[in-house]
């Protein structure tokens, strides 16, 4: 019985065991309705039809008998009656979940509350595990107090301040923290509150040594005051009232060289580990082996170290905030994700008025992929542009680091009387190369180098390495620009495009259109000025050029040997067909594919979209990509589902469906015909439509037939030998102007949606959009399994990168010498069909 057993485990032997004894005492009707309907409970569990209604309708009887106890009753037996359920329940807050709303509405709207029953209330809170009721339950006791006079709160400071402590230590939301917090340290008299709050800093994160060793060698009020601050933001900007503030504080405290360290020791210092310095969230369990940059409790106090740093010490701290943010938010780090963090190290980094914090910027956008950071990115970047007065996109440009580099991509320094020269020669190539005394040039450092100068050595390998993540991140910004129609001021063009030392290398190997005087766009050939005066530049696109036009630059590309930043020339074109025209608002034209979906889903990710994870969840049946085009004015959605059933968490196979078009309006995507979506913005859609389908889906699987799965077959021998798509159309146009230069080209034939290529032992045909091989006489399937690496395409001149076109020269150039196969595998198939 709870009455036999509540006085002894309440028990606690201080001078607070009679006031809960009392209180007992006074509701022991309560104490025996409670007994009851654990009992009831008990035996309804025990049945064996019905037992959650059952359950159900006793635990209404029961809360209706103690609300018609409680509304008879007034005063001191109310209150006893808050005091008995809290006493009650357990210290995981299990006991009597099912009165909770009922304590918090006695404990808030009773008065005469003594200073004896407040402490016994702020106790027992405290014993509570579960942070949410220890939360609800604190608010309820903080009205108690608010009603005491001055002695009263005097004589309850003690258990004031250690409710305070285990706030701090508790899971609980960062905002509903924030909150009590406030109340609890306005409730505290000020000698109290100018303490140190010990409580606030961490005791062993590394992170946090800065400042203990500060309070230990200088526990003034102001820098009790500032630790108190910085644990007080919980959004990702703070307030410019929480900035001003801090401010002060910092200055008061003389703590910039304090926050300035912690920021650099979040950024650089090795992690914590779950196994030695426990897990960063109670939910994680002992089970899990995680590094982790911050504990999910001292959350608050490194964010608001963060905008300290930034506010105090300025550009000097951008590379350990855009460090912070990639450490806590970005792809490969090796610590779990803290996207707080990351995302206040984003947000103070914007609000650093500097060109070195602009370009961290931008690093950033070419590196994130977390779909919540990239909004604050956006967020971040829109301010700091607005500014400037300028566009995010201007920003953008504005922003890319030039390296120290050279109008053409190069830097040269001397080492050790060797010329050490780091260039980029191509779209996707930057080296570091060595020439000596006697002008030979090598690509290894000599010995002297790195003997004397191994310092300045490190240094240039570490820049070659960042041009080369600046140039891949300018790479797919401007092939992002392809749907957006954007112009720009010839001057500003020429200033951030043609000749800067990164920009400058991919926009020369680029066809771009000139607007004359008289307001005509006129093209201009890549490596080409533009004639005359031209008042603004844009992209070329070959959805808006004549067919002659279009063949007379992929002649161009192919004569003079260019192979372009990315695919222009060959680019392919996709304009609403008659059906999506008939259908109006979608597109089914690559539904029903079948495709690997963990490659799809990385493939997703590669290519920017946004895509939910399909699997054997809530929701995971109804897949939905969405990817951003026109400068982020209009979204493609590609909607998808697993391909049958299967036993795994995630499948191993999808099945494509509609795609559908959405306008941005406002802070909302609205649903748009697709005659009202701009032709750049279609046929940039649907080409990563079409990549996405023609790179995973199974008929690309050279190995499928061997798998014993029919359960696909009739797809892939269509999907394997069928019309081509406009990306394989392209393939067929380049093949056409690349196959009469080749040494086999007597051998081979472009015949409809395949490459014939006649071999000594038989005759192939090679389908030009998944590059699987049939052989004569009667087509029988040739199962050719590339290798892992990169297919090689020979020394075979390509205009632009594809693997699949690769892969097709190889597979030619391998079957036109079909007598000199040494593969067994290969021969065994070979020799079987020609019989």
């Amino acid at each position: 019985m709870l009455y036999d057993t509540v006085p002894a485990e309440a028990r606690r032997n201080d001078a607070l065991d009679d006031v809960r004894a009392a209180a007992l005492d006074r509701a022991r009707w309560l104490l025996d309705l409670l007994d009851r309907g654990r009992e009831e409970y008990r035996l309804a569990f025990g049945s064996r039809r019905g037992e959650y209604r059952r359950l159900e309708e006793l635990h209404a009887g029961i809360r209706a008998e103690i609300d018609e106890g409680l509304a008879t009753r007034s005063g001191g037996e109310l209150r006893a009656a808050a005091l008995s359920l809290l006493l009650v329940a357990r210290p995981d807050g299990s006991g009597v979940w099912h009165y909770r709303d009922r304590v918090a509405s006695l404990i808030s709207h009773q008065r005469g509350w003594t200073p004896d029953e407040v402490a016994v209330m702020l106790l027992r809170v405290g014993e509570y595990r579960a942070g949410h009721w220890l939360a609800e339950s604190l608010g309820a006791v903080l009205d108690a107090v608010d009603r005491l006079d001055t002695d009263g709160r005097r004589a309850v400071t003690p258990h004031l301040r250690q409710a305070y402590r285990r706030l701090m230590s508790a899971e609980v939301g960062a905002d509903v923290r924030g909150r009590l917090g406030r109340r609890l340290r306005a409730l505290l008299p000020d000698d109290a509150a100018a303490g140190m709050p010990d409580e606030l800093i961490p005791a062993d994160a590394p992170w946090a040594t800065a400042l203990r060793e500060h309070a230990d060698t200088a526990p003034t009020p102001e820098l009790a005051g500032l630790v108190r601050h910085l644990a007080s933001p919980s959004g990702p900007r703070p307030s410019q009232r929480w900035r001003r503030t801090c401010l002060a504080l910092s200055e008061a405290a003389s703590a910039r060289g304090t926050t300035a360290e912690m920021l650099r020791a979040l950024a650089e210092d090795p992690p914590l580990c779950s196994r030695t310095d426990g897990a960063p969230a109670p939910w994680h369990g002992d089970g899990f082996h995680l590094h982790y940059v911050v504990g999910q409790n001292d959350g608050d106090l490194a964010r608001g170290v963060v905008w300290a740093a930034a506010l105090t010490a300025g550009p000097a701290t951008a590379g350990h905030l855009t460090a912070l943010a990639l450490r806590t938010g970005g792809p490969g780090s090796d610590v779990i994700d803290d996207l707080k963090l990351a995302g206040a190290a984003i947000n103070a980094l914007a609000a650093i008025d500097d060109p070195a914090a602009l370009e961290d910027l931008w690093r950033l956008q070419t590196k994130l992929k977390h779909r919540a950071l990239l909004k604050q990115l956006a967020t971040a970047l829109a301010t700091a542009a607005a500014r400037q007065g300028i566009t995010p996109g201007q920003l953008i440009e504005r922003s890319v680091p030039g390296h120290g580099l050279a109008p053409d991509g190069t830097l040269v320094r001397k080492l050790a009387g060797h010329r050490a020269r780091v260039a980029i020669e191509d779209a996707v190539t930057v080296r570091v190369t060595f020439t000596g005394p006697d002008g030979r040039t090598s690509r290894t450092a000599p010995a002297a180098v790195k003997a004397r100068c191994a310092d300045e050595l490190d240094e240039l390998k570490l820049l070659a390495k960042q041009v080369r993540a600046t140039l891949s991140g300018e790479r797919a910004r401007l092939e992002a620009l392809m749907s957006a129609g954007r112009t720009w001021p010839y001057e500003e063009w020429r200033r951030h495009y043609r000749d800067h030392p990164v920009t400058g290398v991919l926009t020369r190997g680029l066809i771009w259109e000139a607007r004359d005087a008289e307001g005509d766009w006129q093209a201009v050939a890549p490596l080409s000025e533009p004639v005359g005066e031209p008042s603004q530049m844009r992209l070329w696109h070959p959805v808006h050029a004549s067919p002659d036009a279009i063949a007379t630059w992929r002649a161009h590309v192919v004569a003079a040997g260019l192979r372009q930043p990315f695919k222009q020339a060959f680019r392919e074109i996709y304009l609403p067909t008659p059906a999506e025209e008939e259908t109006g608002v979608y597109s089914d034209r690559f539904a029903a594919h079948i495709v690997d979906y963990p490659r799809l889903y990385a493939l997703f990710k590669e290519r920017g979209w946004q895509a939910d994870f399909l699997g054997n969840h809530d929701g995971g049946h109804d897949g939905l990509a969405r990817g951003e085009f026109g400068d982020g004015g209009w979204r493609a959605c590609l909607h998808h589902e697993p391909a049958g059933f299967d036993a795994g968490y995630a499948p191993d196979h999808a099945a494509t469906d509609q795609v559908r078009f959405e306008r941005r309006d406002g802070r909302r995507w609205r649903e748009a015909p697709l005659a009202e979506v701009p032709p750049l913005v279609f046929s940039e859609a649907m080409r990563d439509v079409d990549l996405f389908v023609g790179v995973t889906s199974i008929a690309a699987d050279p190995t499928w037939t061997d798998r014993g799965e029919d359960r696909y077959d009739a797809y892939w021998r269509s999907a394997s030998f069928g019309e081509l798509t406009a990306n394989a159309e392209i393939r067929r146009e380049a093949l056409q102007r690349i196959v009469p230069r080749l040494r086999i080209a007597d051998r081979c034939t472009l015949e409809g949606r395949y490459l014939t290529v006649r071999g000594d032992l038989t005759t192939y045909r090679i389908h030009l959009g998944s590059a699987n091989v049939l052989m004569a006489p009667d087509d029988a399937y040739l199962c050719i399994v590339p290798a892992r690496r990169k297919a090689d395409d020979r020394g075979v001149f390509l205009p632009f990168e594809d693997d699949r076109l690769a892969l097709i020269l190889s597979k030619a150039a391998l079957l036109a010498a079909d007598s000199r196969i040494t593969d067994p595998t290969i021969l065994r198939q070979i020799e079987r069909a020609a019989r």
